[in-house]
């Protein structure tokens, strides 16, 4: 084959994709529906997609010393006033806006380990689309999303009964907000 023809071929089948993928966005076919789980395929494409982005972006970022307990409790504070009812807690199991979530959020008690503190600091900072998972950053500074980010760290070795010690230095007790906690 010639190289012409073999580049118009090329272009067909680009043109041909792109059209077939319009269409499929103007046909309506894709249950957006949070009440319908996505099917394997889309899963598998929206978590790489996420996954490859974020550690792209977090990268590049230097991580200050997280340890500080003064900093571990400004942390807390974010945490327990915006993160619990998604992202649970020690002692926390569930709460309604979380049953209602597609995708599902993490438990971070659980992915904490296992995720960088850079990652986390992206993550919290930027959000992610179409998640649910807000862009902290347009209205937290940058050591305010740290602190949250040394309380994430610290998150995964804790107690409910440490965390509920947390909560009533604050001067909330369980009971006080029934949609963030334990039912």
């Amino acid at each position: 084959m010639r190289i012409a023809t073999v580049i118009k071929l090329a272009i067909v089948i680009v043109l041909l994709c792109a059209a077939a993928t319009v269409g499929y966005a103007y046909s309506g076919l894709y249950d957006v529906a949070a009440s319908e789980p996505d099917n394997a395929v889309m899963r598998w494409l929206l978590v790489t997609v996420r996954d490859h982005s974020i550690e792209r972006r977090a990268a590049a970022i230097e991580v200050p010393p997280l340890t500080d307990p003064q900093l571990i409790q400004e942390g807390f504070e974010h945490y327990h006033e915006m993160c619990v009812s998604c992202h649970l807690a020690p002692g926390v199991e569930s709460s309604e806006i979380r049953l209602g979530l597609n995708p599902q959020p993490p438990v971070l008690t659980q992915r904490v380990p296992h995720t960088s503190p850079a990652r986390l600091f992206w993550v919290i900072k930027n959000g992610v689309k179409m998640s649910g998972m807000p862009a902290w950053g347009t209205s937290h500074s940058d050591q305010m999303i740290w602190a949250m980010v040394a309380f994430l760290e610290k998150m995964p070795t804790m107690t409910p009964a440490e965390y509920q010690a947390m909560e009533k230095q604050l001067g909330n007790t369980p009971g006080d907000d029934e949609d963030t906690h334990s039912k």
